[in-house]
């Protein structure tokens, strides 16, 4: 299960998966972004499960989770990509934007993650995977209540770890640097000068093939020439 599966970095977990045979469940909200998806995966030769879903809503998280479960009877690897960013200062950004990112980025997290616990501790090789970001350990200009929601949603990660590490569920908290998505569209910087969507796709199943005696707590990878200021 792949949240925010339609595009960028989700976009390429959800399709190094299903390379690898396995089924897909994931969720978006552009309509047309989720029927080219789920041709894509239909193509692959893998069974999917690909709609829409607010993930600021309980409900339909919860909905969305039990369709998946009632497709696929379990789930073995959970990935919490989806997320929203929007630049600003705590001083000078729009108050509701707090709220969005804090519901998008954290509240999101939290509630799938509850809703995954109990089938990943069913099966055989459990992993949850969160997307944070460097953003998560570094706050920066203009990252205002996006930096907030990303130190909550790895503070989050590592609680979860916690409790997590004697039911023999693996989590990891994967922290990247600028990755070439959608957020850079408009850009006049080389995508040299960014991580690979895919490259962060491969990290998370390499992370997730490791023998199950071990885990990768943190995964923090950053464009070789660092930080974009």
């Amino acid at each position: 299960m792949v949240t925010g599966g339609t595009q960028g970095i989700g976009k390429a977990i959800v399709m190094r998966f299903a390379a690898l045979g396995f089924n897909v469940a994931t969720c978006g909200r552009d309509k047309q972004l989720l029927a080219e998806l789920k041709s894509e995966l239909s193509n692959l030769g893998v069974d999917s499960l690909v709609q829409s879903c607010d993930l600021r809503d309980k409900k339909a998280i919860r909905s969305f989770f039990d369709q998946t479960i009632a497709t696929f009877n379990g789930v073995d690897v959970v990935v919490n990509n989806a997320g929203v960013f929007y630049p600003g200062t705590i001083t000078d950004e729009e108050d509701d934007l707090f709220d969005i990112m804090m519901e998008t980025n954290l509240n999101a997290t939290y509630y799938f993650s509850k809703a995954a616990i109990p089938y990943l501790k069913k099966s055989t090789k459990g992993h949850l995977f969160n997307i944070c970001s460097t953003a998560s350990i570094t706050p920066y200009k203009n990252g205002g209540s996006y930096c907030i929601s990303k130190y909550a949603q790895y503070g989050l990660t590592k609680v979860l770890r916690e409790e997590l590490k004697e039911t023999g569920v693996r989590v990891t908290a994967v922290l990247p640097g600028a990755t070439r998505t959608g957020s850079w569209d408009g850009t006049d910087l080389p995508d040299s000068r960014f991580l690979k969507p895919e490259t962060i796709a491969d990290l998370i199943v390499h992370n997730y093939q490791l023998p199950i005696e071990a885990v990768v707590e943190e995964l923090i990878i950053r464009p070789a020439l660092g930080d974009i200021d």
